[in-house]
């Protein structure tokens, strides 16, 4: 039986154990990427060419979480892909929270202090949402990149992200209460689920059942 590769890019901050309940028929064989460590002034285009060498099987299923979602969007215009799943994460710049957006005109998010995201339950909640704070203890195995400069970057590439048109096709799976990228900014065909931002471990199994039947289509 011939598998169809499919290759899972974990959120900002986040390892790929944010998919450690992600089940597959076995048809699909799952290749779990991990974050590199970004270039001096390395633009997000450039960084997605350099992923793109991790990604060695032809025509494999994309799937990306917040931050992921947008890497592998800009992965995707590098290579020839069968489908392109985003998960917590926004399509277009427009999507973008006012927050974000007034972040760009201010360039605020270049001068944080991200050193105090060293403190981890900090990091769990800037990486998954407030929507954690009652289990941010459980969160915590989930977070290894936590270098200031790694987050400064991973910060800029969201606020700056210059795409403006929804990629065809693109499956956008959210939650109904995500307070990263709340629902009312989305566009487009959207597959809402209840929960947060987590929901790529909060709400595993309905996302199994989601992506069972989306990419079979």
């Amino acid at each position: 039986m011939k598998k169809i590769n499919v290759y899972l890019m974990p959120g900002m901050a986040a390892n790929s154990k944010i998919f450690e309940y992600i089940r597959l028929p076995e048809i699909y064989q799952i290749h779990k990427l991990d974050w590199i460590i970004p270039k001096k002034n390395e633009t997000l285009k450039f960084y997605a060419k350099r992923i793109c060498k991790k990604i060695d099987q032809p025509d494999p299923i994309l799937i990306g979480v917040s931050f992921g979602g947008i890497l592998i969007q800009e992965v995707s215009k590098y290579l020839n892909y069968k489908k392109i799943v985003i998960i917590s994460s926004i399509k277009t710049n427009e999507e973008l929270p006012i927050s974000m957006k007034m972040a760009k005109k201010t360039k605020i998010h270049k001068i944080l202090p991200f050193k105090w995201i060293n403190n981890i339950d900090k990091l769990a909640l800037f990486a998954f949402g407030d929507g954690i704070k009652k289990k941010v203890k459980l969160f915590q195995k989930y977070l290894s990149y936590k270098d200031p400069n790694y987050l400064k970057w991973a910060m800029d590439c969201i606020v700056n992200w210059e795409q403006k048109e929804i990629i065809k096709e693109i499956i956008h799976i959210h939650g109904k209460k995500d307070n990263v990228f709340p629902v009312k900014n989305l566009s487009g065909r959207v597959y809402l689920i209840e929960g947060n931002h987590a929901i790529i471990i909060t709400r595993a199994n309905q996302i199994n059942k989601l992506l069972i039947e989306l990419l079979k289509n």
